[in-house]
């Protein structure tokens, strides 16, 4: 029977959920991607964990929620200890390796309290999130007068890009996230009007085909079982695209915004400092919005083009036949929506996210080209490649669930009844601005498929959408009497989650439950009063026994 021997987990970066084709766009035509949802299932309620790159992630190679790892920001390390992906599919026999972006900071004062040498093979493992590494890109190479953002960013990229022949010490800058003037002058991608410029590179040389070369190159040279993790780049800013796809779109092309003047005016005081933020007053512009998302469109046409030429390459040599393919985003980009760009709030435009899953077994058959309107979460892919690898999912510390019985069509829905993302703003200058401490720059979303409400710590009033009636979120209930009792049952719902047993991550289910009575064949006796209210077998090693006094022993007393 044919069966998934590997896995190829795809993941852009500020990918939206609707500027795909496949899920509704009007104008941005992705054949590939659509392809690949003709061939699998498509989830049409998948949603992160929190809308920001470094903890997203997190959640989904630990498969664990933000408030369990708590690697809750970008920047913040995730602690050692937490298991990854690559700790569960190595432990069920298939390698993990990592070909592109992770954004995950190494705790590496934990490691050196554990005398883990980051140059050993755990050592290695730990500091790049389980993955084996065959080539890590985060692709931010940004420089400012206190020095490099990410001083490992696109480092072989701009090995790569140098011998080429693209001059510059800094060529992801100069070259692949910029234009050019008519005198030679870079023109930085991460001034927005120049979003509408050409990068000033070849397009076979820009990031996502590089990406897609590396993650054939993989391909090519290792033997399975694998899971590897092609980890693209872009969309995400700087917004630039080279041609031909720099003039593929514009403004015409640019849909209106979803967001309301009545949705400002009165809006809840922790969404309104982030509608009124940099960010959010630049995305309020037109201008703004014509010269980004055509670039934005043009970089995900260019990843459609690029994920044909890896299904072409797949089918060719195949690896279509034995690899099971994924497709997602960590979360998605406002683009001007609700008066916001970026990604840090919790309106579906960032995080719902597109999720297609190509199941090459007999058992998914009955499934392919079918959307799933199940609530999904990105927890639920680490348990899923566990199951493909038969492996035991240890749902004492995984804690979603397995997506194997809806793609074999076993079953139609996750057993959850809600979903939860979090956003721990403490380190953003949000929380300056809303005078809130540390400890209360956090927010949480809980959602069902009707319903959304968005609890803020520090004292302020929840949020609540009507799914159902308003699917475009622009008409907040949560100070509605009439809908307190939905708001009641969300927050039970809140609660619910938050009294689950996420620490208790050493011992299963199945080992706790053997312990309750392990102990009882080790000579604990407790409660009993008389020897014959104790099973003999038990007591055995106390009966029979003699000894002489002690002072016949010690000379003592």
């Amino acid at each position: 029977m044919t069966k998934a021997r590997n896995i190829l987990f795809i993941m852009f970066d500020q990918l939206r959920w609707d500027y795909l084709s496949c899920y509704g766009h009007p104008h941005l035509h992705t054949p590939n991607i659509d392809r690949l949802a003709a061939r699998g299932v498509r989830f049409t309620r998948a949603y992160i964990q929190s809308p920001i790159c470094g903890s997203s992630r997190m959640s989904t190679y630990t498969g664990r929620y933000v408030q369990s790892h708590g690697a809750s920001w970008n920047g913040i390390p995730l602690k050692v200890g937490e298991q990854t992906m690559g700790d569960h599919l190595r432990k069920a026999g298939m390698d993990c390796w990592l070909v592109g972006k992770t954004h995950m900071r190494a705790d590496a004062e934990g490691m050196a309290r554990l005398g883990l040498e980051p140059d050993s093979l755990i050592g290695a493992r730990v500091a790049e999130c389980g993955f084996d590494v065959f080539e890590r890109d985060d692709g931010m190479r940004p420089e400012g007068p206190d020095g490099f953002y990410d001083p490992d960013g696109a480092k072989a990229y701009n090995v790569y890009l140098n011998e080429k022949g693209y001059e510059s010490d800094n060529p992801w800058h100069d070259f692949a996230n910029s234009g050019l003037d008519a005198d030679g002058n870079v023109l930085s991608g991460w001034f927005l009007k120049n979003a509408s410029k050409a990068a000033n590179i070849a397009e076979e040389d820009s990031e996502t085909p590089y990406l897609t070369t590396r993650g054939m190159d993989f391909m090519e040279t290792h033997d399975g079982p694998w899971c590897c993790h092609l980890s693209y780049i872009k969309p995400h800013w700087p917004y630039i695209v080279p041609e031909p796809y720099a003039s593929m779109y514009g403004p015409g092309h640019v849909l209106p915004p979803n967001r309301s003047e009545a949705e400002r005016a009165t809006a809840h005081p922790v969404l309104r400092a982030f509608m009124h933020n940099k960010i959010g007053q630049t995305f309020w512009r037109q201008d703004v919005r014509e010269a980004v998302i055509p670039a934005y469109m043009g970089l995900i046409k260019q990843a459609d083009d690029q994920i044909g030429r890896l299904l072409d390459w797949m089918e060719q040599t195949g690896r279509m036949a034995d690899t099971m393919i994924v497709l997602t985003s960590d979360h998605g980009d406002f683009l001007g929506d609700h008066w916001m760009g970026e990604k840090t709030f919790f309106h579906d435009a960032s995080t719902r996210v597109p999720l297609i899953i190509y199941d090459p077994s007999e058992q998914a058959d009955a499934t392919r080209g079918t959307t799933c309107d199940a609530l999904i979460e990105s927890i639920d892919l680490a348990p899923s490649f566990v199951e493909v690898a038969d492996g035991t999912v240890a749902d004492h510390i995984l804690e979603g669930h397995s997506l194997l019985p809806i793609l074999h069509g076993t079953a139609s829905e996750t057993p959850r009844d809600f979903v939860i993302c979090e956003y721990d703003y403490s380190a953003s200058p949000i929380a300056e601005t809303l005078g809130v401490s540390v400890r209360d720059a956090a927010m949480f979303m809980v959602a069902t498929k009707k319903w959304k409400l968005i609890h803020c710590e520090g004292g302020f009033r929840p949020i609540l959408f009507d799914l159902e009636n308003d699917p475009d979120e622009l008409f907040d209930l949560g100070e509605s009497v009439e809908h307190s009792d939905i708001v009641d049952e969300l927050y039970a719902y809140l609660f619910d989650w938050a009294r689950r047993p996420s620490q208790r991550t050493t011992r299963s289910v199945e080992q706790l439950v053997e312990m309750r009575t392990k102990s009882r064949g080790k000579g604990v006796v407790l409660g009993t009063f008389d020897e014959n209210d104790a099973p003999s077998e038990l007591t055995v090693k106390y009966r029979g026994r003699s000894a002489r006094p002690y002072r016949d022993l010690t000379g003592k007393g």
